[in-house]
């Protein structure tokens, strides 16, 4: 069947369907990982958006379900240059296409990838419609045009859980040995703005025993759950948008050490006085290069965000920690004066390189140390 991708620029893409039929909308954005696509697809950060891989064959080793990182996919649609026509995983337990089918989220392979990265990569993301139903150019155009831009979007509100839980589960598989198992000795409090489920993990991995909380809680819920320390997700579309967390986080800070991820670390930006701002096409992949301002080591992080903290807006007293090598923007921050930290990839590694899991352990050490200053 055929599938057809119009941009808001006039640009018209054909392909062929696999997954779903039908007709999404959605940012077109690109990742640049060479695995991980399942961890990509079931992320709640990519909400709202159409996702394009950049490597030119995938689905080559299927799904499987304890790779997923959230209750099912999040992408509004998949774009890929080959859908492999083979499986070869013991873990798989279907293939690519009969995933997005059952999920009900369209696909389309066999466009020019590469052509349309580089046109993301020049003009910056855009708004697209991805369809297999008969339109003319001009009408999926004129549909790519009026959809929002993400920018004043809060779809936070979309991803995060309705109740507060418990998490109590570790590392499971043999294989994912990057951190150590410790027995739980710290309360945490994470607060889930779209949480990919291998932040718990990892958080329980080195003693956490950790409560999952909406992102809409109060300062004052969370504070009455007692935490050793409050953990800030990643999570979907513009913080500026999100002035409910916003405020729950000011009034968070000097109350327990904070330790914040990717749109957690936007927000808690936005908290301490500093603005955010949307990037030309954003990070998205496995291969980010971030330099540890504290030690001048390189790190390979795994990043997916589409804004980023303006360096000059942050307030006296916040310290940038990281930096990222492609384009110098803001990569993480601390304030120690507050005992908060936060970095804007994602350490969980998941999927991705392990470079950056020791910051799990930093946190532990500044619930740590913020005990025994009491």
């Amino acid at each position: 069947m055929q599938a057809f991708l119009a941009l808001e620029d006039g640009t018209v893409f054909e392909g062929r369907a696999f997954g779903a039929e039908g007709e999404t909308s959605g940012e077109v954005v690109f990742n640049t990982s060479l695995t991980g696509y399942q961890e990509a697809l079931t992320d709640p950060s990519y909400r709202g958006q159409i996702l394009t891989m950049t490597y030119t064959q995938i689905g080559n080793y299927g799904v499987n379900p304890d790779d997923t990182e959230s209750q099912g996919v999040q992408v509004k649609g998949f774009l890929i240059r080959e859908l492999s026509p083979l499986v070869s995983n013991f873990r798989s337990t279907e293939n690519l296409n009969q995933y997005l089918k059952r999920h009900n989220v369209l696909g389309m392979e066999g466009l020019d990838t590469r052509a349309l990265v580089r046109k993301l990569r020049n003009q910056g993301s855009m708004r697209g419609v991805l369809t297999t139903r008969k339109a003319s150019p001009a009408e999926l155009v004129a549909k790519a045009r009026a959809i929002p831009t993400m920018t004043g979007q809060d779809l936070v509100r979309e991803v995060t859980p309705k109740q507060s839980s418990p998490w109590t589960e570790g590392f499971t598989h043999p294989l994912a040995n990057y951190l150590s198992a410790r027995k739980a000795t710290h309360k945490v409090v994470a607060i889930d703005f779209g949480m990919k489920r291998n932040i718990p993990k990892c958080l329980t991995q080195v003693g956490c025993s950790v409560t999952v909380v909406p992102g809409t809680s109060t300062a004052e819920e969370v504070l009455a759950l007692k935490p050793d320390g409050i953990f800030l997700s990643n999570g979907p579309g513009d913080p500026a948008a999100v002035t409910y967390a916003v405020e729950t986080i000011k009034g968070l800070l000097g109350k327990a050490p904070i330790f914040g991820i990717c749109l957690g670390h936007q927000l808690l930006s936005l908290a301490l006085g500093a603005k955010t701002f949307k990037l030309k096409f954003g990070h998205r992949g496995s291969n980010q290069p971030v330099r540890n301002e504290s030690t001048g080591r390189v790190e390979i992080t795994c990043q997916n965000h589409g804004f980023a903290v303006d360096r000059d807006s942050l307030p006296t007293g916040v310290e940038v920690t990281h930096v990222n090598l492609n384009d110098n923007t803001v990569e993480g921050i601390r304030h120690t004066g507050k005992k908060a930290f936060s970095v804007q990839y994602h350490p969980e590694a998941s999927a991705g390189p392990h470079d950056s899991s020791y910051l799990f352990g930093d946190f532990v050490e500044l619930m740590e140390g913020s005990r025994a200053a009491r």
